[in-house]
């Protein structure tokens, strides 16, 4: 593995240079019967941030939508195996008040698969912010509740941020904690991790060491974003949110996944993540046609996935808007993250599209597992 180190360290600086990011912190672990677990890391940057190999562990990204599988995902498998949350469970029972007649049947699994039939997004910030602070999350769940259904419910897979925004808070109703303190709690800790991937909210105590990469110029808010989440609707719920909102340095994010991959073929156990419950989770075949998601995580498009052409179709993944992405392939016993920040300084770079593939088909061809 280690021979391949250097072409895949210059596939990513080529990618620097040619503007697809401007900064990257790649993982990739390899299992293997004869060889066990075999880890690489390699990060770099253009101009902004010197980020050298022993600093890898300080240097954290805006981690985006991958908060949906790690934090949320995660948190309801937990709950499901604590007896709290039923995967048909309809979301009146968690969510009993204010609910229109049209979502009252949409239930938690739809809400995981991106069946429910809710939109996709709304610039609900600019809303919410006009509000004091106790009252966003309330007129949130309003908002989301008040909106037309594009697709009956288990009908049509529409990738939305309201079904998370909604599982976040049924998960802080469910355990009467915060999503941010559950997760930490529940789900990062007993691995060791809670220090490298987290919530970010303004009041958490920062340590002077630990280094965050800049995101967006972002218009609304007049300033380049530097440790502050990208995501306006997360932001104005104080940066903790089911959909978006966790921090991550490459180790973190790398520990994290290889320990869902060991879980999974059970070489690993976690006391609050059943190795039952996980794996209905990833190997969960949505009843929608045409759709990839599994629950709380995807998999790959046949012909057009990000994850290339090789990563098998058990392979379960997702992508983050700020440049982040990880896949997990239990045949082929590979995890590749791959941290950026493409949205610097603009959100309308859009290479990565065409890098990523290109990325994963490298990496799989260096280690001779195509």
């Amino acid at each position: 593995m280690k021979n391949a180190e250097n072409d895949i360290a210059v596939l990513l600086k080529n990618a620097v240079e040619f503007g697809v990011f401007p900064s990257y912190a790649a993982g990739i672990c390899s299992y293997s019967q004869v060889y066990g677990k075999e880890c690489l890391l390699i990060s770099g940057s253009k101009k902004f941030l010197s980020i050298k190999k022993g600093e890898v562990k300080k240097t954290y990204y805006d981690l985006a939508s991958l908060t949906k599988p790690f934090a949320t995902a995660l948190s309801i498998i937990a709950l499901v195996g604590e007896g709290l949350i039923s995967l048909n469970g309809k979301i009146t029972e968690y969510l009993p008040q204010g609910l229109p007649e049209d979502k009252r049947e949409i239930t938690i699994a739809q809400l995981l698969n991106h069946s429910s039939g809710l939109p996709a997004h709304r610039p609900y910030f600019m809303h919410l912010v006009n509000l004091p602070v106790a009252a966003r999350k309330a007129e949130l769940r309003r908002l989301i509740c008040s909106e037309k259904l594009l697709a009956k419910p288990g009908t049509a897979a529409i990738y939305s941020d309201f079904g998370y925004l909604l599982l976040g808070l049924i998960i802080e109703g469910v355990t009467g904690v915060g999503l941010e303190q559950y997760f930490k709690e529940q789900i990062v800790e007993p691995l060791g991790l809670a220090k490298g991937i987290f919530f970010n909210p303004p009041g958490r105590p920062r340590k002077a060491r630990e280094t965050y990469v800049p995101t967006e110029d972002c218009p609304w808010r007049g300033k380049v974003l530097q440790g502050e989440v990208s995501d306006e609707n997360c932001w104005v719920l104080g940066g903790v949110a089911g959909h978006a909102g966790l921090f991550g340095n490459l180790e973190a994010v790398l520990g994290l996944t290889c320990a869902i991959l060991e879980i999974w073929q059970g070489r690993r156990v976690h006391p609050n993540l059943r190795r039952a419950d996980l794996t209905f989770f990833l190997e969960a075949q949505s009843q929608v046609a045409g759709s990839t998601w599994a629950l709380g995580f995807d998999r790959p498009t046949p012909g057009s996935s990000s994850s290339g052409r090789y990563l098998s179709p058990r392979s379960v993944g997702h992508l983050g808007f700020t440049g982040t992405s990880f896949w997990i392939d239990p045949d082929k016993g590979l995890v590749v993250v791959l941290l950026t920040n493409r949205v610097h300084p603009s959100r309308d770079n859009i290479l990565i599209r065409e890098f990523r593939p290109l990325f994963h088909d490298r990496v799989v061809e260096l280690l001779g597992l195509v």
